[in-house]
């Protein structure tokens, strides 16, 4: 990795870290560089942010007071190149104490230099004897995710693998692993858009969890179905996909476009609307909504280690109150005999079953639950009450799932 990579992760761990922003926004928001060292630049970021507990435990004990927030992050630069990557010890040492100078940090230049190669000399002795997944998942997090928490914090260290989904008729890439719910699954650093079929439209990606509201929604041929929260398209796709006739609904413009974008790399047709779902009055009802709803996206953090970093309790209560504004407009978008599909990728059961019992509280609806035989191929995922919930740890062995909640509803 060069200057560029490293100064790129150092962007993005202060935009994070320092300003709050998501990753993917300041991935974006990145000078223009090579795509190599942008995809670098983003790996190392994110290995950083997965490991950050672990990290300044291991920085800890070689300084003698709290750095500055740009120079801790050029150390945890450096010691993930040397504890978490392989880099070289004398490459992560040197390119450390570089970017220290070229961010106006020369004054520290000697500290990063020292604290470096003591970290290379006994650090990964001393992760070693971490709890890392204690110390890598904020304590709030932790708590609410009771007896799951280990095998989720787990899985959380490791960078999760790429999935697809394809479209029908299409071939797998050479050397994709099949995933028992139709999913495949590509080895973890992929870049999608070097695998051959995907400027044709051959596939587009979906984590195995991610595909599984829309498959249990069972679209058929010539149904009425409204997308809410659509893009970035994954689930509109596997509706049109299926032949429905799909009105995909999300707010954000940027999202939208990039909704757009995927229909059309895809070759496959959805009506798209510009709308806040909550206010949505469209003329006619439909024979089903699927609403993956804006949410804490815990589930996704092995994808988006900054979530973890980002998000606080707060947050979750307010994700919950919209969520209850949703699901009040997607009750209301239903025809008779309809069928609801509500679904977070959230861990916290505030924004799942909670969710979902306020909802069976206050309106017409009723639980419809999954049968065994509907996630047959994954019956890990089935509930003692019917609903789907997967995390990280579930199919560890293949590479883990994002964490998912889905329910299916019905008008009483």
């Amino acid at each position: 990795m060069g200057d560029a990579t490293r100064a790129a992760a150092f962007d993005l761990l202060a935009a994070v870290l320092d300003r709050h922003h998501p990753l993917d926004s300041a991935l974006d928001s990145l000078p223009p560089i090579e795509p190599r060292d942008r995809a670098a630049g983003h790996r190392l970021a994110a290995a950083v942010l997965r490991r950050l507990g672990s990290l300044d435990a291991v920085l800890e004990p070689f300084l003698r007071r709290a750095p500055p927030a740009p120079v801790r992050h050029v150390l945890r630069i450096g010691a993930a190149g040397l504890l978490l990557l392989g880099t070289p010890p004398h490459a992560a040492v040197a390119t450390a104490v570089a970017l220290a100078r070229a961010r106006g940090l020369a004054a520290f230049a000697g500290l990063v230099n020292a604290v470096l190669r003591r970290v290379g000399e006994s650090g990964a002795a001393i992760l070693g004897e971490l709890d890392g997944p204690r110390l890598d998942t904020p304590a709030w997090l932790w708590s609410a995710w009771g007896s799951d928490a280990r095998v989720i914090a787990e899985a959380h260290q490791q960078e999760a693998p790429l999935d697809l989904t394809l479209a029908p008729g299409a071939a797998p890439p050479s050397g994709a692993e099949p995933l028992p719910t139709g999913s495949v699954r590509c080895p973890p650093g992929t870049r999608v858009t070097d695998l051959p079929g995907f400027a044709e439209g051959a596939f587009w990606v979906q984590d195995a969890a991610a595909a599984l509201p829309a498959r249990l929604l069972a679209p058929l041929p010539g149904e009425r179905i409204a997308d809410l929260c659509a893009a970035p398209g994954g689930k509109t796709a596997q509706l049109a996909a299926a032949g429905a006739m799909v009105t995909a609904v999300e707010r954000d413009a940027a999202r939208l476009s990039r909704l757009r974008e995927t229909l059309r790399r895809l070759r496959l047709e959805a009506a798209v609307v510009q709308a806040d779902a909550a206010a949505w009055t469209p003329a006619e009802r439909f024979d089903a909504v699927l609403l993956d709803a804006a949410c804490s996206s815990t589930g996704t953090i092995r994808r988006h280690p900054d979530v973890a970093r980002l998000k606080r309790p707060r947050d979750v209560a307010a994700l919950a109150a919209q969520q209850d504004r949703l699901l009040d407009a997607a009750a209301a978008l239903l025809r008779p005999g309809g069928r609801l599909l509500y679904a977070v990728c959230s861990l916290q059961p505030e924004e799942g079953p909670a969710r979902v019992a306020a909802a069976l509280q206050r309106l017409p609806l009723r639980a419809d639950p999954f049968r065994p035989d509907e996630l047959a191929a994954f019956p890990e995922s089935r509930t003692a009450d019917g609903f789907l919930r997967t995390h990280p740890g579930l199919w560890a062995a293949r590479g883990g799932v994002d964490g998912f909640f889905a329910a299916r509803l019905r008008p009483a």
